[in-house]
This record gives C-alpha cells, structure tokens and sequence, in this order.
C-alpha cells in the first residue's frame, strides 16, 4: 500500500466513504457529556440548549468553523439530539439549484436541524434563496420564465440551520450575518486526542494501554479522525505483528513504519518542507510556486498541509510567500544558517 498517495493519505483530514462511514459513525458520541474537548464550545452550547428547551423554542442558526475532522458534523448532530429534533444532512455542493433547497426546507418538520457542510460551497442562486428562509421561514419560488414568470411565498417550519465551514472568510457577508451563534472548533491537545482513542479502542474491542493511546494521539495531528484512522491501522499491525495489545512499542513501531513520525508528519509533510528549504532556501516562496514544485493544487496545500505545519511552528506566511522556520530544519536533521 502506498501510504504517500494523497487518495489514501492515513494522516489526511478528508472523510473518506470508503474507510470511514460506517465504522466513524459508530465512534461518535450521541450527547455532548460524551463529546471530548473544545469545552468552551460545549459550554456554551448548553446553555444555549437549555434556554432554548426552557422557553420551548427552537435554537437560532449556528456556523461552525475550523480545520476538518474535528467534529463538526459530529457536534451538529449531538445539537439535534440535544434537542430531540430529527437531523437532516446535506452539503453545499449538493445543492446545485434553489429548488433543491425548497425541497429540503419544506420536508422540514418543526425546530428540525438541517446541517449543511461545507456552507462556503453554496451556489450564490441558492443562497439567495437561504436568506429569508433562515430569518422569515419563508421561502420565494419563480415558476415559468420571461413574462408569465411568478413568485409564490411557501411558508416554512421553524427550523435551526447549522453550517459547517473550513474556510470562514469564503463565507459571504450576508450568510454569515444570519447565523447567530458562530463558533470556532480547535485541534485537539494530545491528551484529549488520548481520551477519544482510548473511547473508540473500547466502543471497537481493542485492547490498547495509556501510553499506546498517547502514542497515536501524539501523531495524530490535533484530529479527532485521523487519531480514529490510526488507531484502526496500528490494530491491524498489533493483531499479526504483535500480540493483539497496542502498547506504546508497538503503535510506535507501527506508525514508524506507516512511515508517520512523532510529530505526524508523513512523507508528502516533508516533502512540502524540503522543497521550500531545498529549492528556496526556506523561502519566502509563493504559493503557487510552491504547489507548482510539488505538484499539488493551491487551495491543497492550503487546506490540508498548512494548518497543521503552521500550528506546530514549521511554516509561517508572510507577505512575500511562505517561510520555512528553524524549528523544521531541526526536525528535518538539516543545518538552520542564518543569512
């Protein structure tokens, strides 16, 4: 298997259908005492449960924001059942044309949770069509065209709409205006990433020791879903490697040879680095030159790479490209000089 193939990149943030579905749904928590970490969140979230429960109300819209595969189809869905709404699920892509959202407004029963991720990818038409829904429950529908065109006002259940967003700022500013809580999620510290291995170990009959969660927390880039991902492949390499038990020897020896240093870094991380230190001298290096280097797309590298070298020091921007730091020569065995 090849690990450094993007398709099927261990350490990589992207929900993957094929590996994931139904065992990640399994994994996640149902109500938000069993939902580990982003505890401001949570706090708040209660709060704002209860007050809506107490006035028998529905909760106002809410943006969720930050790197993937921290949870926030996860969190929306544990709002819902907070609530005791049904939970609808559909992304932005999905909705090519307003009378795919009117069809799944006007199926929504009263204070349901619709869940739209990747909220940043709507088509403008379609959210246009958003706006009055989400302050009105209304929602305005142009049958025909050219002159015997006419608008009809459908009216709507009230509801609570829950976005989900990697890219904040690609969020227009009239959709992002209409959510009235907006919320942050972000990456895991390793011992909340141990906790949530060691919950999912238990929940999928793996037999795994403190310090063999730690391990794999250690390495798992601050995400909940590739913390879940490793712990799968370092099962399989305690089930025919060693004896069944994943302690830390052998999720080290595992992740080692997954090629996944101790920080979680795979090959494509360094990769990224040693170009930029190699061919740039640590840079500065625009992105574009630098995704042209490594073959890889801009909004890529942006998305997938950067938010993890930039939040454990490897990487800074600045106005002139992206810069290489000491702290990754270091890691990289590689003599930082000063010009």
């Amino acid at each position: 298997m090849n690990y450094e193939d993007n398709d099927s990149r261990l350490i990589s943030t992207e929900f993957d259908y094929s590996e994931d579905s139904d065992i990640e749904l399994s994994l996640r928590p149902k109500v938000l005492d069993d939902y580990i970490g982003q505890d401001k969140v949570k706090e708040k979230l209660k709060i704002y449960i209860a007050a809506a429960k107490n006035r028998n109300d529905i909760l106002d819209h809410i943006l969720l924001y930050g790197p993937p595969g921290l949870g926030k189809t996860t969190l929306a869905g544990i709002i819902a059942n907070e609530m005791g709404v049904n939970f609808r699920v559909t992304s932005g892509p999905a909705i090519e044309k307003p009378g795919d959202l009117a069809a799944l407004l006007t199926n929504l029963q009263e204070g349901d949770v619709l869940f739209i991720d990747e909220i940043h990818r709507l088509n403008r038409s379609v959210e246009e069509v958003l706006y009055p829904a989400m302050e009105d429950q209304v929602i305005d529908i142009i049958i025909g065209k050219g002159p015997s065109a006419r608008s009809i006002r459908l009216d709507l259940h009230k509801f609570t709409l829950i976005g989900a967003t990697t890219r904040a700022g690609q969020l227009s500013a009239p959709l992002r205006d209409r959510f009235g809580d907006v919320e942050r999620l972000e990456l895991y510290t390793t011992e909340q990433l141990a906790q949530i291995v060691t919950r999912s170990a238990g929940i999928l009959g793996i037999e795994i020791e403190r310090d063999g969660a730690l391990e794999i927390a250690s390495r798992s880039r601050g995400t909940p879903r590739i913390a879940n991902r490793l712990l799968k492949r370092v099962r399989d390499f305690a089930e025919v490697v060693f004896d069944g038990v994943i302690t830390e020897q052998s999720a080290m020896k595992s992740l080692n040879q997954m090629d996944i240093d101790e920080l979680g870094l795979d090959q494509i991380d360094r990769t990224l680095l040693l170009t930029m230190i190699r061919n740039y001298n640590g840079g500065p290096v625009g992105l574009t030159t630098l995704a042209a280097s490594i073959g890889e797309e801009t909004v890529t590298i942006e998305d997938v790479y950067e938010p993890y070298l930039l939040q454990i020091g490897f990487l800074t921007k600045t106005p002139r490209g992206r810069c290489a730091t000491p702290k990754a020569y270091s890691h990289l065995g590689i003599e930082y000089q000063v010009e």
